[in-house]
């Protein structure tokens, strides 16, 4: 003969403690305080980060960048993602970046002073600005 089994009917419900800890949901009020949230994580989005790999490339090549040329750097990447391109050669005053435009990162970054290494590979499309 089979054992039978029984369930208790009352649900079980979650422990209740009265700690007087906030809510850990949302409030209208935490989400009108952070209004500008969506428009600085759209501006955090929109930039170009380097790789570590890129940035000892650019220190040990005395590459330097200005505002300026970063803002052309985040723009040709943006113009790059709108045709579809996955990794790009983006060629801007002598110097070439190659990006990861998916990630939004620079992955190297060289100037024309090492002639040897001068043959990029597993890219599938390039700016030249």
């Amino acid at each position: 003969m089979a054992d039978r089994i029984f369930f208790h009917p009352q649900p079980i419900l979650p422990i209740q403690t009265n700690t007087g800890a906030p809510s850990r949901r949302a409030t209208s009020t935490a989400q009108t305080s952070s209004g500008d949230f969506g428009a600085l994580l759209s501006a955090a989005q929109d930039k170009v980060l380097f790789s570590a790999h890129a940035e000892n490339r650019m220190k040990e090549r005395g590459i330097q960048l200005t505002e300026q040329d970063l803002q052309k750097l985040d723009t040709a990447v943006s113009d790059l993602e709108k045709k579809g391109a996955r990794e790009s050669l983006v060629y801007m005053d002598g110097t070439a970046f190659v990006v990861s435009v998916r990630n939004r990162t620079v992955i190297t970054a060289m100037d024309g002073s090492r002639p040897q290494e001068n043959i990029i590979t597993n890219i599938d499309s390039a700016a030249i600005l």
